[in-house]
């Protein structure tokens, strides 16, 4: 059954919410700004998990409290993610993160609820070291890596939000906390910290997208904002600790793309084959042909599709490629944003995976791949020359591709970034 859309501003019931929710916070907040991001109304929802209640009505809600530590072991555990996220995060709380980051490792190469679950399980990693850290960002960041698709550096902006008490403080912090430190400007890791801002807004907001992407709009360059916006709705879409985004619907898998304002449509339409996927029950064709009529949007969309492939694959360079053959005239756009995926899923390592899977594809199409892996080394260097040497590196006939996507992804204005 899927809800009637309520309008901007009304009070859903969700009293479901409030019993399973006992750790709730009701601190008053403004949110009369939050009405110029995002138009009309708050998607229906269906399914057995309760909607977030979010700030709708003047309030925060946020759906995650401070990590607390237990006697919880691994040895406890067996396929249960939940236990396994709890043990892990103890480990790093207890002995630090690195130690249980280490462990952690070993047990993703044999383990397949681990593997199947890691970034989730990552997520606790980072938030547990954010709590032994004291809540200092800088230093809980430099202590973890990039493994399970920067899963460690999200799970600190988790709750790095939390005991705000209004918009302005709101702002305020998300402002402050990818500055300074050892975050180099537009480098990898300030990019997990602008895109971690994005789910942890939404996180401490209680899924109110409008309200987070209007803090979004407020931080200093457009590359800041638009990586902002791109983690607001990649948790809108991703539903965790027992609770759904009011800003979905299941009677269309694109909202709240066609409503949001034009200089966030982009990162929205780059999670929209996800939700497609999600609701035709995984059917990368009918996702494929759904990403092809949206025309001006399309290629967010494959390259949104590109990245559900590769996780999709387990980043298997053969199964990928067949599943960018169902894109059609959108294939490159599909194996730009499978390479963007690998590459940033583990840093240098994922740079050299992300190139062997351009050495196997189409002539046709192995430019557009390399600009994919270029996304990432526009990140990782921090100058164009270290980047044009980093491209060259990995392939001399499409340097010149992967060098210009290096250069502009960084650029400040993030037209041309990933988000």
């Amino acid at each position: 059954m899927v809800r009637t859309k309520p309008t901007m501003g009304s009070t859903p019931t969700r009293g479901t919410l409030l019993r399973a929710l006992p750790f709730v916070l009701a601190v008053p907040v403004i949110v009369g700004v939050a009405v110029a991001y995002l138009v009309l109304s708050a998607g229906g929802q269906g399914g057995p998990l309760p909607v977030a209640q979010g700030s709708i009505g003047g309030m925060f809600h946020p759906v995650a409290g401070e990590f607390e530590p237990d006697t919880t072991t691994l040895e406890d555990c067996r396929a249960d993610t939940g236990c396994l996220m709890q043990a892990f995060g103890n480990i790093a709380y207890r002995r630090g993160p690195k130690p249980a980051l280490a462990l952690f490792e070993e047990r993703l190469a044999t383990d397949p609820e681990v593997e199947k679950n890691c970034h989730r399980i990552v997520h606790t990693i980072g938030s547990a070291a954010f709590k032994r850290y004291g809540g200092s960002v800088a230093r809980t960041f430099s202590q973890g890596s990039a493994t399970c698709v920067s899963g460690y550096y999200h799970g600190i902006l988790e709750r790095a939000f939390l005991g705000i008490s209004s918009t302005a403080h709101l702002v305020a912090v998300a402002r402050s906390l990818c500055a300074g430190g050892d975050l180099r400007r537009r480098g990898f890791l300030d990019y997990q910290c602008r895109h971690g801002l994005g789910h942890g807004l939404m996180i401490q907001t209680g899924y109110d997208l409008p309200l987070t992407l209007s803090v979004c709009a407020r931080l200093g360059t457009g590359w800041d904002r638009k990586a902002c916006a791109s983690g607001s709705f990649m948790e809108n879409t991703d539903t965790r600790f027992g609770f759904r985004s009011p800003w979905l619907d299941d009677d269309d898998p694109l909202y709240p793309c066609e409503r949001v304002g034009e200089h966030n449509q982009h990162s929205c339409y780059l999670r929209a084959s996800w939700r497609i996927l999600t609701l035709s029950g995984g059917d990368f064709a009918k996702t494929a042909a759904a990403c092809a009529q949206l025309r001006v949007w399309a290629r967010a969309c494959f390259r949104g599709y590109g990245r559900d492939a590769a996780e999709n694959a387990r980043y298997a360079p053969e199964r990928i490629r067949d599943l960018c053959e169902l894109a059609a005239e959108g294939r490159a756009n599909c194996l730009l944003g499978a390479a963007r995926t690998i590459a940033n899923a583990s840093g240098a390592q994922g740079i050299r995976s992300a190139a062997a899977l351009c050495r196997g594809a189409a002539r046709a199409v192995r430019a557009a791949c390399y600009s994919g892996v270029g996304l990432v080394i526009g990140m990782l260097h921090p100058t164009d020359a270290s980047r044009r040497s980093a491209c060259a590196r990995i392939t001399r006939v499409h340097q010149t591709s992967c060098t210009k996507a290096a250069i502009a992804e960084v650029d400040p204005s993030g037209r041309a970034s990933w988000g």
